[in-house]
């Protein structure tokens, strides 16, 4: 079931000046997220990315365009009812955003007193919530008590304390140490997974969409350039802004300098076999080069995990006669996608 929908979703901006024209933050985007996925948005800064995640949370109307949450048509409901409707959108900061002069607990029951909940039924709330997060021995302390890991604890615990559908996550782990991301990244997938709360995830770093999330959407200059499967996308990158971002976590075919650098380190026919879970595995490659006696060497890059799924590049140095050589590529190439990187040996 669609849980979330733009359809054609235009968002402009007022001229900064009377010489210039609006700024197009969102620029004619349809997108639809299904209950219980989770959806990265990646896009450098300017992308148009954090503007989305406000038109889905209603603080920013869309100049153009509709947007649907759980099939309500929120641009054309009244102020009460979208009250009604954020309390069922969490939201998660970059920046944490706690009240200082409040403890863990009242950071945690803030949006269910804005509710009205009753007392007792926020203090239950509350334990099984920071019992949840693993912060339950916190429940006294204040935020300048806490790691920035623990904080962000918090605020999943507080975004989570109105039982929301949805969980909007603006740079969740930005200001984190790579530990303490891993950990946040955890959490949320448990949040995802026990609770089957959607997730939406804006972000610029692609090793959190490769951790996180099931499907990426790639925003540049306001408009969605590729949308598909994590592994689809990581795996096969159509556009350029796309392979940028995928080159960051994942080692790319060498070429131009690169390449020329592993000639000169490395004798021998470099060559390089692409893995693709479903198709074949490493083991398969370097057995086809073995049963030929041809010598190997892996020179560039490697076998990447993507939410359980396996794929990458293997550029090897091949040595050996050349005859055995063309035959221990012929055979592997049978199984794996090659690229020739130095048909001149």
């Amino acid at each position: 079931m669609t849980l979330i929908r733009l359809t054609d979703v235009s968002k402009a901006y007022p001229a900064p000046s009377k010489d210039s024209e609006p700024v197009v933050a969102v620029d004619d985007v349809s997108l639809e997220i299904e209950a219980g996925q989770i959806c990265g948005i990646i896009g450098y800064s300017g992308a148009g990315k954090s503007t989305v995640l406000r038109l889905v949370n209603a603080l920013e109307a869309p100049t153009s365009g509709a947007v649907e949450i759980d099939g309500r048509d929120i641009t054309k409901l009244r102020e009460k009812d979208l009250r009604e409707l954020r309390s069922d959108i969490g939201m998660i900061f970059q920046q944490f955003n706690l009240f200082e002069s409040r403890t863990v607990a009242g950071n945690v029951a803030y949006p269910l007193e804005v509710a009205g909940r009753p007392r007792a039924e926020i203090k239950t709330r509350v334990a099984e919530l920071l019992d949840f997060v693993g912060l339950g021995g916190k429940a006294k302390s204040y935020p300048e008590q806490l790691s920035g890991g623990q904080k962000q604890r918090v605020g999943i615990a507080r975004a989570l304390a109105t039982s929301p559908k949805i969980l909007l996550a603006d740079e969740a782990t930005s200001a984190l140490d790579p530990d303490t991301t891993q950990e946040v990244l955890d959490l949320l997938r448990r949040v995802n997974r026990e609770l089957g709360i959607t997730i939406l995830v804006i972000t610029h770093e692609m090793d959190v969409i490769r951790t996180l999330a099931d499907r990426v959407v790639v925003m540049e200059s306001g408009r969605i350039i590729e949308n598909g499967d994590v592994f689809d996308v990581l795996s096969a990158p159509r556009n350029a802004a796309t392979r940028r971002f995928v080159a960051s976590i994942i080692e790319d075919v060498p070429v131009g300098d690169q390449l020329q650098t592993l000639r000169s380190r490395h004798p021998g026919r470099i060559v390089t076999f692409t893995i693709r879970e479903g198709d074949v595995t490493q083991a398969d490659v370097f057995a086809a080069l073995a049963a030929e006696q041809v010598r190997f060497e892996l020179i560039h890059g490697g076998i990447n995990d993507i939410r359980g799924r396996v794929f990458g590049h293997l550029t090897l140095a091949l040595d050996g006669e050349a005859d055995a050589v063309q035959r221990a590529i012929d055979k592997a190439s049978a199984f794996a996608e090659l690229i020739e990187e130095d048909p001149r040996g």
